[in-house]
């Protein structure tokens, strides 16, 4: 009797229908960029698994969409994404993946923007002005007071798809946000030396990011956002670094060097190499890493 009872427990374990096999099972989870991925990582911990389409190197405006991106989608409980335009290409890797949990509208969908204070576009909106996002800046995660409310919408996500683990998903919350918090005070610190200093970019996409600290975007190498940019447009952009005595000249990893390499060198400014999301260099594997690593470089280049 008892050897028939070890082997029928076995049988059901295997089958994931034994008691607390269902409450075991992990949420697969897709998020559409590295960001949200550490994010749903912070709150869902050991309860979800969840991979990201783009890589932390990748320029997310500009994803090819594959068959092998519709196979992550394909049996996932729950999709994370950005929203804003930014992710415009998570819609036909949805229809292609065939997978009814994650449409839009549904339990395993979730628009982790809803909610967030959004940067609105400047100036008229037409394709003349390049790739221009009507909802407003996308890059919301760049601003680490963002988490709360990304953090929340995701939670919510998880309860509606594991309610058995929602109380967990937001002790593990609360906690990350503790842990963020410390960290906000930080970096406050490191950068409020600097506060009002102003900053170029390659693409506009740390405007977040500099708010939040107090910095100023002086302005971008990218006059049209996703077009590359005229000599004019250069020859005026040096000639400004010069005149305000601009120190720095952030790029992101995907950014053209060559380009940002030649405003540096005209117009005597340091190039400065940050990651626009987690894993956009070796050894930034979390999104407490990404902002810290971006504080401290940032404020070592402003010296």
């Amino acid at each position: 009797m008892g050897r028939s009872i070890l082997t029928l427990t076995a049988v059901l374990l295997a089958l994931g229908l034994a008691t607390g096999g269902e409450a075991a099972a992990k949420v697969r989870s897709v998020a559409s960029t590295p960001d949200l991925k550490a994010l749903t990582d912070a709150v869902g911990g050991d309860l979800v698994d969840v991979v990201s389409l783009v890589r932390g190197t990748q320029n997310a405006h500009d994803v090819e969409v594959r068959p092998s991106l519709m196979l992550k989608l394909r049996h996932a409980d729950l999709l994370v994404r950005n929203g804003l335009g930014l992710d415009y290409w998570v819609e036909p890797l949805v229809v292609g993946a065939h997978n009814a949990r994650i449409l839009p509208g549904t339990a395993g969908y979730v628009d982790a923007s809803r909610g967030v204070a959004v940067i609105p576009p400047k100036g008229p909106i037409d394709r003349s002005r390049g790739d221009v996002h009507p909802e407003g800046d996308p890059h919301y995660t760049l601003d680490p007071a963002n988490a709360g409310v990304v953090t929340a919408n995701i939670v919510e996500g998880l309860r509606r798809v594991a309610p058995q683990h929602g109380p967990l998903f937001e002790t593990q919350r609360r906690e990350f946000l503790g842990r963020l918090e410390a960290a906000m005070a930080r970096w406050q610190k490191t950068l409020e030396p600097y506060r009002g200093a102003k900053v170029v970019t390659y693409h506009e996409t740390f405007n977040y990011f500099l708010r939040r600290f107090g910095l100023e975007l002086a302005g971008a190498i990218e006059d049209r956002p996703g077009i590359p940019p005229s000599p004019a447009h250069l020859a005026e952009l040096i000639r400004t670094i010069r005149e305000q005595k601009i120190k720095v000249i952030v790029a992101e990893p995907y950014a053209d060097r060559k380009v940002v390499e030649l405003v540096a060198r005209d117009s005597g400014a340091r190039t400065l190499v940050l990651p626009s999301a987690v894993g956009g260099i070796k050894g930034i594997d979390s999104y407490l890493d990404l902002i810290d690593h971006n504080v401290r470089a940032l404020a070592e280049a402003l010296r």
